[in-house]
Parts: C-alpha cells; sequence; structure tokens
C-alpha cells in the first residue's frame, strides 16, 4: 500500500524495523472494507483501539508483541482507513465486525486487547461470541456502560474534565459543528487532559490530521451516538459472566485497579495489571511496561497454542 494516511507506509515515527514485520491490508469482512495492520508470528492476538484514535496506538508494543503473536490491529468501522457507513456502530455489531475480519483472516479462536472504547467493543466480543476468545485483556474504562453502575451527571472538577466528552459526543451534529476548524482545540484537550505523561505533538498532530474531514467527524463521533443502544446491550451481557481469563488494565495515574475491580462482578477469572507512571494512553506512554504486562497475561495462551501445534494464518485467506 502506497504512503496513503493512516496506513503503515503513512505513518511518521514508527519503531525501527516496523515496516519489516508489519504491512497495511484492506480486508472485506463484515460488510464492509476494514483497513487492518498485520504482522508477526503466533497465534493471533487482535488489538482493539479507543477514541479518538486508530491502529497507530498500538504501535509501540506491536514488535515486541509480534516475537510471539500474530498482531492484529483494525481500524474500526468509522475510523482511519475502514468504511464510514452511516450505521452499525453500537458495540454488539463493531464486535461482529471483529468476527468477520477474524474470519476473513482464518482464524477462530484468538486472544483480544481492547482499551478505552475498545473496553466494550471487546467486552461485546468475548461475550457474545464467547467460543471465539481465548482470553481478553479490557483496559482504561472502569467497566462496560450499562453492565456496571455509571458516574452520576455532576462530578468533581477533576473527573468532568476527563469525563465530559462522552456527553458532547452523543449530540447531533452540534458536536461536529464546533470541532470544524477546531479539531486541533477538540481532540487535542483530550489527549492532554487523560495523559500523565505528554504525548509527542507530532504523535498528537497524527491523530488529529485524520479526523479533518466530515466522515471521520461523523465517524468518530458514532460510537458515542449509539451509548443508549450499548447500555442495553450491556445489561444484558452482564447476566452472562465472562468464563475466560480477563485481564483488567488501568494507567496508574488513570484508571488503575478500578478496571480490574469492576469487572469482577462480569468474570470468574479477573487480573489486574496497573501500568506504573502511565495514564489513560498507558501503551504509548508506558510501552515496555505495558508488554511486559500483556506477555504474563497471554503467556498460557501462547505456550498452550505453541505446545498443541495449534494452525495459525500467517496472511490474508
Amino acid at each position: 500500500m502506497t504512503n496513503l494516511r493512516g496506513s503503515v507506509s503513512g505513518a511518521p515515527n514508527l519503531p525501527a524495523g516496523f515496516t519489516d514485520t508489519f504491512t497495511s491490508r484492506f480486508i472485506r469482512a463484515g460488510g464492509i472494507r476494514q483497513h487492518v495492520v498485520i504482522g508477526g508470528d503466533g497465534p493471533p492476538l487482535l488489538l482493539v483501539h479507543g477514541w479518538p484514535q486508530n491502529w497507530y496506538a498500538w504501535r509501540l508494543v506491536m514488535p515486541a508483541l509480534a516475537r510471539h503473536f500474530e498482531v492484529i490491529a483494525p481500524d474500526q468501522r468509522g475510523i482511519g482507513l475502514t468504511d464510514k457507513p452511516q450505521d452499525g456502530y453500537d458495540p454488539g455489531n463493531l464486535a461482529n465486525d471483529l468476527v468477520a475480519l477474524m474470519d476473513a483472516l482464518g482464524h477462530q479462536r484468538f486472544a483480544v486487547v481492547g482499551t478505552d472504547t475498545g473496553l466494550p467493543i471487546s467486552y461485546a466480543l468475548a461475550a457474545d461470541h464467547p467460543h471465539r476468545v481465548e482470553r481478553v485483556a479490557l483496559a482504561e474504562v472502569p467497566g462496560p456502560p450499562g453492565a456496571v453502575p455509571q458516574p452520576p451527571l455532576f462530578l468533581p472538577a477533576a473527573v468532568n474534565n476527563k469525563l465530559w466528552h462522552i456527553a458532547v459526543n452523543r449530540l447531533d451534529k452540534l458536536n461536529e459543528q464546533l470541532a470544524v476548524g477546531r479539531e486541533d482545540l477538540y481532540f487535542g484537550y483530550e489527549f492532554a487532559i487523560q495523559a500523565a505523561t505528554k504525548l509527542p505533538d507530532d504523535v498528537v498532530a497524527y491523530y488529529v490530521g485524520l479526523l479533518t474531514n466530515p466522515d471521520s467527524l461523523r465517524g468518530t463521533f458514532a460510537f458515542y451516538r449509539e451509548w443508549d443502544t450499548m447500555m442495553a446491550q450491556n445489561a444484558k451481557r452482564a447476566k452472562r459472566p465472562l468464563r475466560m481469563p480477563v485481564l483488567g488494565i488501568g494507567g496508574e495515574a488513570s484508571h488503575a485497579n478500578a478496571v480490574g475491580d469492576a469487572m469482577k462482578s462480569l468474570a470468574t477469572d479477573v487480573q489486574t495489571a496497573v501500568i506504573a507512571g502511565a495514564g489513560h494512553w498507558f501503551a504509548e506512554e508506558a510501552p515496555e511496561e505495558t508488554v511486559a504486562a500483556l506477555a504474563a497475561f497471554l503467556a498460557p495462551y501462547r505456550d498452550g497454542s505453541a505446545a498443541s501445534g495449534a494452525p495459525h494464518a500467517g496472511a490474508v485467506r
């Protein structure tokens, strides 16, 4: 794929040797064309990004994970280079998109890591398709909305400043009207307020630059406009506890232990990892610590797949 903004070839400041391992591909699955970055060798590991990011959020941890896994990092429906249809943005359907993607890649069972909005999507994937998910790591949201109690509307300033976007992003059109021409302010504030260690300016500029068109703005807000649907879905999912191992991940300066604590009411086998020194963007703020936490959690999956000689797809089928 030639130097297309949003692809591997068009991404700045990648780790050394990244393009030797990882490539961008377009795969038609779930009725849409999905952009996915794939590389590495081993059992499949699906990485589900959050808002307002794309696959690039995982770039600093992908090379180390690729030593033991086939790493699969898609752009979600509405995001990055993946198609941006008018509908289909509730977590259940977004999870179905990812199942269709893994089907197209030839993977029947896989492990999942999801952060931020990727947490409710990955939770839906594990709850709705438990026969497909070996293990799931869920990060930086204190439980899937609707499955656990939610914060009140009126919050202390420090908490409000980090959660303001949820209510605003749910609006119809007004948020887009406010953001147009001010994308650096609208999204830049989010990157700044959620970080313990500020992300580099050029990294934030890259994310924001991918959102400066009408379709991408609509696509990035579309998840939030399905919030009521998500709450109703998750209330039903909460009645079926997850049986696979679950890891709750929180940045030390963000949600910390709250993620694992919330998941204890929704799963039977829950571990917790707190990423030292990190805020919300833990995989970018503390990549080595993130890799260590994921490697420890995923070791039984990696070793079990190797011992069984289970086949895994190394290329698009």
